[in-house]
């Protein structure tokens, strides 16, 4: 478990209890510094997982009183974060276990598929240049999530064991543990989320009408070095979904001032 998701762990445990109906709605939550000492983590890490919480809607705080659990939203909220990529296998089945909701998948793949000028622009390669395009429908015990479209280039993946993302010994394995597989190490990710439209065929997969609304995220993945190595075309049904994106915020150095001088 990498050292910055301790608070992961404790947010998993909490959430659990809040579903478990040990805390029902409108209760305020015992103090952080219970939660620390029962976990035995610090009061920060007990904080931010509260914090978390608060950001998937199952808790609130309240100024000057504390945090309560929070009547169900009618709409879910889809978290976006760093940390997704951290917890191991595929992020969108951790999301849904976040849920408490099985996440599956159907996908279908296309081998040395030309790329279209946009997503050549995306991967910074030439129009045309051999791709994998792999097409998803998500779902959440059964019932449609998100769509997604995916291209990598083959001039990474060729010849090697994960070409195919559904296939071979790392298939249902997210992006970034892939593409680690083969030496490529994912630093950044970019994603631009835009309001659309939904045609009838993302309507029919998604199981809504035709002009509800829809949120498109474009992503693109990074490695170390800049060089865009999958970008991917995420479309979620509105009327279901909103998005949330945990931002992470750097803390400046403290500095010992014995060392100062």
């Amino acid at each position: 478990m990498p050292r910055d998701t301790p608070y992961l762990q404790v947010a998993d445990a909490l959430r659990a209890r809040i579903k478990a109906g040990e805390w029902p709605v409108g209760a305020k939550l015992p103090s952080r510094a219970r939660f620390a000492e029962e976990y035995g983590v610090g009061q920060s890490v007990a904080q931010r997982a509260m914090e978390r919480l608060i950001i998937e809607g199952l808790l609130e705080g309240r100024a000057g009183s504390g945090t309560y659990v929070r009547r169900p939203r009618e709409r879910m909220r889809m978290v976006r974060s760093r940390h997704r990529e951290r917890r191991g296998g595929s992020p969108f089945r951790a999301d849904m276990k976040e849920q408490g909701r099985a996440g599956t998948w159907e996908s279908r793949s296309e081998a040395r598929a030309p790329a279209p000028e946009h997503i050549a622009e995306r991967l910074a390669i030439e129009p045309g240049d051999l791709c994998v395009v792999t097409r998803y429908e998500f779902l959440g015990d059964g019932q449609p999530v998100q769509l997604s479209e995916s291209w990598e280039p083959m001039a990474i993946t060729d010849g090697t064991p994960i070409v195919l993302p559904e296939m071979g010994p790392h298939a249902g394995a997210g992006v970034v543990e892939r593409m680690r597989s083969i030496g490529v190490v994912i630093e950044t990710a970019v994603e631009v989320p835009r309001p659309g439209r939904a045609t009838q065929e993302i309507a029919n997969l998604l199981g809504i009408s035709v002009g509800d609304l829809i949120t498109e995220i474009e992503r693109t993945y990074y490695d170390v070095d800049g060089r865009p190595v999958e970008t991917a075309d995420i479309t979620v049904a509105d009327v279901r979904w909103e998005i949330a994106y945990e931002i992470a915020i750097e803390q400046p150095i403290e500095c010992d001032p014995r060392t100062r001088g």
